[in-house]
This record gives C-alpha cells, structure tokens and sequence, in this order.
C-alpha cells in the first residue's frame, strides 16, 4: 500500500507571535526539534515514505530545512505562496503529488502527541473507513459529534457559539475533540470539489451522511496543541 504522508506547515503562526516574527511556527522548536522535525519524524517511525508539506509563510526557510532531514528526496513541496487554501483545498492542490497513493496521512505541524500512526491506519483500514480522525476526550469549544455504536462522524458543535450542524438524526452523540490528525483514501480525497480555500472539516460533513467516516479514540496518548504561544509556554513550562 502506498502511503503519503502530508504536513500541514502553510500556516501564517499568529497565534505563535513572537516566536514567528522571524520564522514559520514549523520551524520553532520543542527539546531541540522543530515542530517540522517532529511531525516528519512520525511519518518516518510509520513507514511513510513519501511526504508533502505544503508552505506560505517563510517558505523559502521551510525548503531549506527539509533539505537536511532523513527524508529530504522524497519531501514534496507544495506551494501555497499566491495564496493560502486551508485544509480541504490544500489537500486538493497538492493531488500532483499523491494521485498515485492510496492514502493520505494528514498532520498539523503544531501538533505534539506520542500517538501510534500505525495503529491509528490499521484501524482505519480494519474497519474500511474513507477517512479516519483521531479524536480525544477533552475540553475545547469546537467537538465532532458521532454516533455511540460504531463512532461515524454524525455532526459538529461549537459549544460557545451554540452552531451546529447535524449530518445524521442523532439525539446523544459523542462529542470528541480532533486531534489535527487524520487518514483519508486517496480516492476519497479526489472528491473535494477545488483547490480553493476550504474546509477539511466541512468536506467531513459534507460527505459524512453517504461515506463512512470515523473516529479514532486515543485518550491513551499524550498530546498537545502548541499553536499558541501562552500554551507553547506552558508547555514548555
């Protein structure tokens, strides 16, 4: 099976200020990696072998980098400088690249987890998903909702805005937080209608009542967002 991993480093990293004024937040570090490091280093561990990391800000500093990793002749550059297209349509923009996969393996740079990508592919593969997240119990304003018996993507809320969007009659789901991981088919991925700027949570939705999406628990794991910068302190903390 071929497996292509996708880094999603594009991100502007305001959230990350002052740490980004001179550099893109893939490139800060944690224990004297950066977060870019890490994320290849977790598509390596899996057997990934080939990986796109798509870039906007500082790109130039971005391609310089992965020249000096493991995997740098088989890293893909995937060129978002005219204009950032978020999750969906940077998936979609990048199709050159994995059109001859038959999975995709998505990463958020500013994710740390010691999650297993192994195990998270075999269960989407066992239980003949189209797309996979890895989801957590734990407290945030945004949640995927799914169904109790089987965990298929039914919904979505956001608990401070009151919004919400039900895909599927559902009147006690499960409200799981996304991990900023994921695994989708290949020929699932083709069904995203542009490579404009869109949404990889609205596509899920979307195509959530015809396709079998699921969700992945792995309360077990560590994991942190470090996309902001009083939490990166924290951490670091």
């Amino acid at each position: 099976m071929n497996i292509t991993g996708f880094v999603f480093a594009a991100g502007l990293g305001t959230r990350l200020y002052p740490l980004t004024a001179e550099k893109p937040k893939a490139l800060v570090k944690y224990q004297g990696k950066t977060l870019l490091d890490n994320a290849l280093d977790k598509m390596m561990a899996c057997g990934v072998t080939d990986v796109i990391v798509n870039v906007h800000h500082f790109p130039d500093m971005i391609m310089e980098a992965v020249k000096r990793h493991p995997l740098a002749g088989r890293i893909h550059i995937s060129d978002e400088r005219a204009y950032l297209r978020d999750t969906a349509g940077g998936v979609k923009f990048a199709e050159p690249f994995w059109r001859h996969s038959d999975l995709l393996l998505l990463y958020n740079v500013d994710i740390l987890s010691n999650i297993d990508l192994s195990k998270l592919i075999d269960y989407h593969l066992k239980h003949r998903a189209e797309a996979t997240l890895a989801v957590r119990n734990r407290q945030t304003q945004r949640y995927f909702l799914f169904e109790r018996e089987g965990c298929s993507l039914c919904g979505w809320e956001n608990t401070k805005t009151h919004e919400r969007i039900d895909t599927k009659n559902n009147d006690n789901p499960l409200r799981l937080a996304f991990s900023g991981i994921h695994v989708m088919n290949a020929g699932f991925a083709r069904e995203i209608a542009s490579v404009e700027k869109s949404s990889v949570t609205r596509f899920y939705l979307d195509e959530s009542v015809g396709h079998r999406i699921l969700g992945y628990v792995h309360d077990e794991d560590t994991w942190q967002d470090v996309g902001k910068f009083q939490e990166f302190h924290n951490f670091l903390s």
